[in-house]
């Protein structure tokens, strides 16, 4: 009751306070205090208090908006009523506004995704007058496309059907907007109306021809507008990059340039949002389907088209062909277009032919006169000046025959066409990336067939060598994704791609990575023992090859195999960021999908979780976090490996030196982790109940561990997990544990841990009804002497008290899971959930742990099946 009442008297403070604000005073005492109430009260309904009274102003709008992330939903809720009610659009940044948009929109909570939905769009139309294009106008469209398209179809989503026809687009007779009126957000508009209707089946094709034209006509507006793009070459690009991203101080001249390329950009993303429309053309009919492929694979041709659509039209030019061979011969073919235009030979001008004439005549002359000087020199008997005379005639000849030989040839073929290859980065990166989305769409059991074979011997492989790092990772890509296709291709480049994977770029790296992971996931290790082993060679210390070289159960007799897992372990301790998460992502789906079991990398995989160096990696720190729940509950063999990494794990932290981030880590925090999941309860789908759990095994090895060296400061901690273990209920499994038990208490002379042993034997002869199987080092509890027995019971409850201190102690670097955090909450605060939601509590005096009932039960309500997230994102690769 007194929390109650303290968490009440602070909402009605909060209330009275509301006329006291000063908004304009920086200074002001109330706001202030509603400041700090909003950053640190741990009662949601004090936060919600100050929400609805705190007036919006420079200094209070950012907390405001922090407040849209709130733990709480009713927080959230309410922060965005708050901002629909009392804040003008145009008070937020465009980052703000599209930072709300991208939360609310995709919020957890139906209730705040409906208030962003119904409340706040709707007031910020009504600021701009209803005008949909000038609110996306302040989203900035350009940059933030997806946003926009969410927030559309959230609009239209709450539009009657009858009146999403009244649209604001300018369309002529043809259906058409004027290429002249297209604009960012016109054509978003355009695209996203287009598309919500479409999903309306065939209500929604009606009013699709109130929307498009037809099929053909529509591929020649896009051809039109496509084909007037100015041409910009990658140097004008990578300036527009820089200047967008840097935004640096520009002159006269070069603020004029920019805006040119400023222009051109703005034109791509129009063309962009028009080749996205064509999804939504009518291309049932044969005439309008054939006219819209012609033009897209006209677009992949033409130089004018820029590298940033030519992925787009492929997708598009490919869903329009439903078959896999005429596939590979319409992208071949465009290939070939590509990088072996016609180029055509124009005659030549009237003042070129005449001047060829003019020098035939001059070598003819020339030859009479060496005829004649030769004849002279022949009677003179100058044999030494005939020579050369005789020489200077067959040059001239030759020329003669030649001048002759052209002529007759430009006679007969006016405008002669010939091929001539390009080899220029820019036209490798277009051809690869159309071999890409290729394959992409193509079906996995869609072999690699001559075309495909010619392709990847004419352009990937000689691609690979190239200087251009953008071509080179284009070509790895295709490379990969050739070899989900053909288990040859598998033994014949897999070393090269296992070399890139070391040796090149970090992106290179990256994407050579992800195509190894690939490979292995759709065809295991097994396919590696039908290969000869000549994986590349690596230098590992004796530690780290003994390590690797035990406990890897995939083929282990293959040099392949360990060469691989040897690589993927090195990259765990990258120095890049990325490289690491891509490995550590697939070591856990190879792990997940049954490809690898060890226990060794999962305990590498458990370290680097909780490392601090891998704070700020938040796509690392999902991707485990989710991993390690789906992995444990799925199976109780994943149990065993989960298990059987315990040990090993606590150990690397415990001996960590204190110049190591893992010595920050906390130990009790991660043997927590382990034992929660190992859990027999957290099973999908249970075993035998007549086998033995996990946890058993567990106490034996704890123990085992505890009698090794009985005087180590960790004892408390096996003490500790050895109390917290969900033990099975079979009687000669608990005779013997309690036999060890025993045992280890002879060894034990810790007195906090020796109490907890005694506790969990006492617990362990309780559930099986065995008679006092105590020694003389184990006294039961005189339960006829009160005073002993208020000094048992105070005793345990000091012991107890001193182990959750010891795990309650945070350190840097420390990731808690929602496993343990669930587990860990007292039963005061379980009694009165309202009062706090977990954000910023004082640290509370101790109080005796739970029950391992209560435990369990606050355990299933944390936690989430997530087994259809990490199936999806195992799928994905």
């Amino acid at each position: 009751m007194v929390l109650i009442l303290q968490h009440t008297v602070r909402v009605q403070a909060s209330l009275a306070m509301a006329r006291l604000q000063e908004p304009q005073n920086q200074q002001c005492p109330t706001v202030n205090a509603y400041l700090l109430i909003l950053e640190n009260d741990s009662n949601p309904e004090v936060r919600r208090a100050v929400l609805s009274c705190i007036a919006p102003s420079s200094l209070t709008l950012p907390k405001i908006l922090k407040r849209t992330r709130d733990v709480k939903e009713s927080v959230r809720k309410l922060a965005y009523q708050v901002l629909s009610d009392k804040v003008h659009i145009r008070a937020l940044s465009i980052a703000q506004r599209v930072s709300l948009l991208q939360q609310g929109l995709h919020d957890a909570a139906e209730s705040v995704r409906e208030v962003v939905q119904v409340r706040l769009l709707p007031a910020w139309l009504n600021l701009l007058q209803g005008d949909v294009l000038e609110l996306l106008h302040k989203l900035d469209v350009e940059n933030c496309s997806q946003t926009a398209l969410d927030t559309l179809t959230a609009l239209f989503t709450h539009t009657p059907q009858d009146q999403l026809l009244h649209h604001r687009l300018q369309l002529d007779d043809r259906m058409l907007v004027p290429a002249g009126s297209l604009s960012c957000e016109s054509v978003l508009y355009w695209r996203a109306l287009c598309e919500f209707v479409k999903t309306k089946g065939d209500e929604g094709e009606e009013m699709l021809e109130k929307l498009l034209p037809e099929a053909a006509t529509f591929a020649e507006y896009l051809y039109g507008y496509v084909k007037g793009l100015p041409v910009l070459s990658a140097n004008q690009r990578n300036i527009a990059t820089r200047y967008v991203k840097c935004v640096p101080v520009l002159s006269e001249e070069q603020k004029g340039d920019f805006a040119q390329l400023e222009l051109v950009m703005t034109k791509e993303f129009i063309s962009q949002q028009l080749i996205h429309l064509t999804g939504c053309l009518d291309t049932n009919e044969e005439g309008g389907r054939k006219r819209v492929v012609a033009v897209l694979q006209e677009m992949l041709v033409l130089p004018q088209t820029p590298p940033s659509l030519v992925s787009l039209l492929t997708e598009k030019l490919l869903t329009l062909i439903p078959d896999d061979h005429r596939r590979i011969q319409t992208v071949a073919e465009v290939i070939s277009e590509v990088r072996e235009p016609i180029v055509v030979r124009q005659p030549l001008e009237e003042n070129e032919i005449r001047r060829k004439q003019v020098k035939l005549a001059e070598v003819k002359v020339g030859i009479l006169e060496a005829k004649q000087a030769l004849e002279e020199c022949i009677s003179n008997q100058e044999f030494n000046r005939a020579a050369e005379l005789k020489d200077s005639i067959t040059d001239l000849e030759n020329l003669r025959n030649n001048i002759l030989q052209e002529e007759n040839t430009q006679q007969d073929d006016k405008e002669a066409e010939t091929r001539m290859e390009k080899t220029d980065p820019e036209t490798l990166l277009r051809c690869l990336t159309m071999c890409v989305e290729l394959l992409k769409q193509m079906n996995i059991k869609t072999r690699i067939g001559p075309t495909m074979s010619a392709l990847l011997s004419s352009l990937i492989l000689p691609s690979i060598s190239n200087a251009q790092p953008a071509v080179r990772n284009m070509a790895v890509v295709c490379l990969g994704t050739c070899a989900l296709h053909s288990k040859d291709l598998v033994n014949t480049h897999l070393v090269l791609l296992l070399q890139i994977a070391q040796l090149d770029e970090a992106k290179i790296r990256i994407s050579a990575l992800r195509a190894v992971i690939d490979l292995l996931l759709l065809y295991g290790f097994t396919l590696l023992s039908e290969r000869p082993s000549a994986a590349p060679q690596t230098s590992h210390s004796p530690a780290k090859q003994e390590d690797q070289g035990e406990g890897e159960e995939p083929e282990e007799g293959s040099s392949t195999t360990q060469s691989i897992l040897m690589m993927l372990s090195d990259f765990l301790d990258s120095e890049v960021s990325e490289l690491r998460t891509e490995t550590a992502e697939g070591l856990a789906k190879l792990m997940y999908s049954g490809r690898i079991s060890s226990a060794k990398l999962l305990s590498r995989l458990v370290l680097l979780w909780y490392n601090p160096v891998t704070e700020d990696d938040t796509r690392l720190r999902h991707c485990l976090g989710v991993f390690f729940q789906l992995y444990a509950r799925e199976s109780r063999a994943h149990q065993e490996v989960v298990e059987e990494c315990f040990l090993p794990t606590l150990q690397t932290l415990l001996n960590a030196p204190a110049s190591s981030p893992l010595a920050e880590v906390d130990v009790t925090n991660v043997a927590e982790l382990l034992v929660e999941l190992t859990r027999p309860s957290s099973l999908i789908k249970p075993g035998d109940t007549q086998e033995v759990c996990a946890h058993d095994h567990l106490a034996v090895r704890v123990c085992g561990e505890m009698l090794k060296d009985p005087s180590a400061p960790e004892v408390r901690l096996y003490a500790k997990v050895l109390n917290s273990l969900e033990l099975s209920a079979d009687g000669n499994t608990t005779r013997d544990l309690v036999t060890l038990l025993q045992q280890v208490t002879q060894e034990v002379k810790d007195r906090i841990a020796l109490r907890a042993l005694e506790k969990l034997i006492g617990q362990l002869q309780d559930s099986n009804n065995q008679p006092d199987l105590s020694t003389t080092t184990l006294q039961p509890v005189d339960v006829n002497t009160e005073g002993k027995a208020r000094e048992e019971t105070t005793t345990e409850e000091a012991a107890n008290q001193d182990l959750d201190q010891s795990a309650k102690r945070p350190r840097r670097g420390q990731r808690k899971p929602s496993t343990v955090k669930g587990a860990k909450k007292s039963s005061r605060s379980a009694e009165s959930s309202e009062e706090s939601d977990g954000e910023n509590v004082p640290d509370s005096v101790p109080v005796p742990r739970p029950s391992r009932r209560a435990k369990t039960a606050a355990l299933d309500k944390t936690r989430l099946d997530l087994s259809a997230l990490l199936h999806q994102e195992a799928n994905t690769s």
